[in-house]
Parts: structure tokens; sequence; C-alpha cells
């Protein structure tokens, strides 16, 4: 077991299985030591999609949960990538995330915390990142966040 899969068992957390692309593109692309992982969207863990508009429908808070939602699946896809040694991923690099929210809504990079605080609680300092929070009209399937990463590989 890596100190990753060790990390996440102590913070009571459980990766899902890495998620099959929703269309044509795939997963994840490895070019060189860095890994691209394509968005993952909002999945709560009894497998439905977390839906809805931040500002109207979903509170910041709940907007952060579905991040950290994102944050689980993209390290499954980067866990993935490494071919599941977890000893491999060296650090996060960048993450950019969507947050579906309304025209007035302000507090995205609130939202994408969710995310990046989960990262650097599983990974330490090799969790801290560049990052970008925008705010999106609309997202696939109606899903509240999606976030796409690049992981660095050893």
């Amino acid at each position: 077991m890596s100190h990753i899969d060790a990390k996440l068992s102590e913070l009571g957390l459980k990766l899902p299985d890495a998620p099959a692309p929703a269309a044509n593109y795939i997963p994840y692309v490895v070019s060189g030591k860095l890994v691209f992982v394509s968005g993952q969207i909002s999945i709560a863990e009894d497998g439905t999609l977390i839906t809805g508009k931040v500002g109207a429908d979903l509170d910041t808070e709940a907007g952060a949960r579905a991040a950290a939602r994102c944050a689980l699946s993209l390290l499954a896809q980067a866990k993935a990538a490494c071919g599941g040694d977890f000893n491999r991923l060296k650090r996060v690099v960048k993450l950019t995330g969507f947050v579906n929210s309304t025209p007035d809504y302000a507090e995205q990079p609130k939202v994408v915390n969710g995310a990046s605080d989960l990262l650097v609680a599983v990974l330490g300092e090799a969790g801290r990142h560049s990052r970008s929070a925008v705010s999106a009209g609309a997202l696939p399937l109606g899903v509240a966040v999606e976030i796409e990463g690049i992981f660095e590989l050893e």
C-alpha cells in the first residue's frame, strides 16, 4: 500500500473506479512525466450525479463537496495512469475547475477549494498546485462541477 492509499484510508476516503469517458476522448494522456487528466464531473459516492447550479440549487459548501468528489475521480485517473502504483505520483501541477453557477455568483474559488483542500489533505505539499476556477453557464449532464488536472510522475 502506498502512502497515498494509506492517507486516503486514514481520512475515510475511498477512490471511485476511474470513470470511463462519456464521449470521444480518453480519460488521460501521459506525455513525458506529465499526466493530463480529462475533466472529471461531480459524482456522489453512490454513483449519482451531483447536479444543479451553485448560487441557486446548491450553496458554496455543497459546491465544494461536489468539487472534492471531482478530486477523488482525478486521483483515480492519476492512479490508473501510474499503472496502479501511486508511488509514481510526484505532485499535482494544475487544476482547472468549472462551476455551473448563476450569472451573479462570484465564489467559484471557494467551490474549487473543495478539490484543492482534498488534494493537499491527501498528498501534503505534493498536492499544492496552480489553479483556475471559472464559472460556466452549464456543464455536461447538468453537473455542478467539472475539474481537469495535470499531474507529474516520478
